[in-house]
């Protein structure tokens, strides 16, 4: 039988890593951040200087990648680097990291390895649409620009990291636009996805909900 994938996609900030990784935990599934895959590429460029401009190194540092993921480490060169790939640089520099086709070919076969028995839950920009299109369950997960502002600012003061609320927002709707018209793997709510607006629900109540959604497929 097929390894059953639940696909959680969105934008940044909408909560998605914290609800499918709980999920993936609820359910003893195996969990893929393939965002985190596309900040280790764009912290290992920064560290390179590779110019954000250069897609075939950017794609041979994707190719190349000695990354790997343990518990809630994400090892770069044994490096636990799982704090430095959530700086807003970081999520920006990723933004334009995955604008290039081939990186994301780069990394496609690698986020397609994390499917094991006994299932897989995978969140990012593309999982249902591209990555894992035979997936059992999509959800597009979404709020509204300015709670998700919110949201990272909170998320980032709570790691001791420097934020700016006005700034935050400002990037992520440069980011949204980014990565909803850029031309390969846009961000885009498949046809057959089910939206989950959580403008207005605190982690427990969307958490809730998204367990109803996984339950009713």
């Amino acid at each position: 039988m097929t390894v059953p994938v639940i696909a959680i996609d969105g934008p940044s900030a909408s909560g998605k890593g914290t609800l499918a990784a709980r999920l993936a935990e609820k359910l003893g599934f195996h969990y893929l951040d393939s965002g985190a895959l596309y900040r280790v590429v764009a912290l290992r460029a920064l560290r390179m200087g590779v110019a954000p401009a250069d897609g075939a190194q950017l794609a041979e540092l994707a190719r190349t990648l000695p990354v790997s993921f343990r518990d809630h480490a994400v090892l770069l060169d044994d490096e636990d680097v799982a704090t430095a790939i959530r700086t807003e640089e970081i999520s920006m520099l990723a933004s334009g990291v995955a604008v290039f086709p081939a990186v994301r070919e780069a990394l496609l076969a690698r986020q397609r390895a994390f499917r094991r028995a006994p299932g897989l839950v995978a969140e990012g920009r593309d999982m249902g649409s591209v990555v894992f299109p035979d997936a059992r369950v999509k959800v597009f997960l979404t709020a509204s620009a300015e709670v998700r502002a919110q949201r990272r600012y909170k998320q980032l003061i709570d790691q001791g990291l420097p934020a700016n609320i006005d700034a935050l927002l400002q990037e992520l709707r440069a980011r949204d636009l980014r990565d909803s018209q850029r031309a390969v793997a846009p961000l885009v709510c498949a046809p057959d996805a089910i939206l989950l607006d959580t403008t207005g629900l605190d982690p427990e109540s969307a958490f809730a909900v998204l367990e109803r959604i996984v339950q009713g497929h």
